[in-house]
């Protein structure tokens, strides 16, 4: 299995997630990302606006998100 990445473009973070159902609402210094349950509910994101988006930070979005890591590792090789 690959290990977790380091760091990785912020544009690649910005496509997994919105291939798990995110969408931006705001990019300024930060950016928002929601996504819409079937049953109502929302779960907000937030991730740096840098050039690239470190391991760590990713680590800490995939709790906030319900998203395991093993998850977002399968979609990263995909993508």
């Amino acid at each position: 299995m690959v290990k977790f990445p380091k760091d990785i473009p912020k544009r690649k973070a910005i496509k997994i997630l919105e291939y798990l159902g995110f969408k931006i609402v705001r990019e300024e210094n930060h950016i928002a990302m929601i996504k819409e349950n079937p049953d109502g509910t929302k779960i907000p994101l937030t991730l740096p606006n840098h050039k690239y988006i470190k391991g760590s930070t990713l680590r800490h979005v995939c709790t906030q998100a319900g998203i395991s890591r093993k998850e977002f590792l399968r979609i990263y090789e995909e993508l």
